[in-house]
C-alpha cells in the first residue's frame, strides 16, 4: 500500500473495482485478452498479432507520455474502436462469476466503512459487467452507484468519471478518497482535483483501509 494523502476529514472513498476489490490474476488477464481477441476476429488478423498491436502500442505510449499509461479502451479507440463498441463487447464477453467468489473479509470491511463514508465504485468497465463483478463478490449492496464506461463513455483517467462521482456523492474533492491498484488509472487525476489517494496491490490491502482512516481521522 502505498498512501499519497488522506484527507483530514474524510466523507467519501472512491473505489477502483478490477484488482482493487478482488485479486485474480486469471480474471485480470481475461478482462483484457477475450476484447483483444474479439478485436482480432472483428479485423481479421491472428489473436497472437492483436496481442502485439496492443503491447506496441501501449509501450510506445508510455514512452511519449513520461511513463504514463493508457487504458485498453483509449488503446482499442486509437486503432479505430469507438468507446460504444468496447462497452458492448464488455457486456457480453466478461463474466466475473467464472472467476469469484464471496469474499467474507471484504464484505465485513465495507460494512464498517459504509457506516462513517460514503462508498461509489468508477470503473473502466460497463456498469453491468461491474455490478456482475460486485454481486460476485458479495458487496453489491455496499455500493448504490457505479460510474463505468458507459455513463460517461471517458476511460480512465479523465476527469469526468471523477467528477461525476463527486456530484453523485455530493461531496468536496477534499473530503473524498480515491482507491485503486494503479496510479495513472485510479489517482491522477483525483490527487490533481484535491482528492486523496491510496495505491494498492489488491483486495488484501483493501482490508486494512478502514483501520487506516480511522487513525487519521478520529
Amino acid at each position: 500500500m502505498k498512501i499519497f494523502s488522506i484527507p483530514d476529514e474524510t466523507k467519501a472513498i472512491i473505489f477502483d473495482i478490477d484488482s482493487t476489490l478482488y485479486t485474480s490474476a486469471a480474471y485480470a488477464f481475461e478482462q483484457v485478452d477475450c476484447q483483444i481477441r474479439e478485436y482480432a476476429r472483428t479485423t481479421g488478423i491472428t489473436a497472437e498479432e492483436a496481442r502485439k498491436k496492443v503491447a506496441d502500442y501501449r509501450r510506445k505510449f508510455e514512452a511519449e507520455n513520461n511513463g504514463s499509461k493508457v487504458s485498453l479502451g483509449n488503446t482499442l479507440l486509437a486503432f479505430g474502436v469507438p468507446i460504444a463498441q468496447s462497452v458492448e463487447w464488455r457486456k457480453t464477453l466478461l463474466e466475473p462469476a467464472d472467476f469469484l467468489s464471496y469474499d467474507e473479509k471484504l464484505v465485513f470491511t465495507l460494512a464498517k466503512l459504509s457506516k462513517k463514508y460514503k462508498l461509489i465504485c468508477v470503473t473502466n468497465n460497463p456498469v453491468l459487467p461491474a455490478r456482475k463483478t460486485l454481486e460476485a463478490i458479495g458487496i453489491s449492496d455496499f455500493f448504490p452507484e457505479i460510474v463505468g464506461l458507459d455513463t460517461c463513455y471517458k476511460s480512465k483517467p479523465a476527469y469526468e468519471p471523477f467528477n461525476l462521482a463527486l456530484k453523485i456523492l455530493n461531496c468536496n474533492a477534499e473530503n473524498c478518497v480515491a482507491v485503486g491498484d494503479r496510479f495513472d488509472m485510479d489517482l491522477k487525476i483525483p490527487l490533481e482535483l484535491g482528492m486523496g489517494g491510496i495505491l494498492v496491490s489488491g483486495v488484501e490491502e483493501v482490508y486494512g483501509i478502514e483501520s487506516l482512516l480511522n487513525t487519521k481521522n478520529g
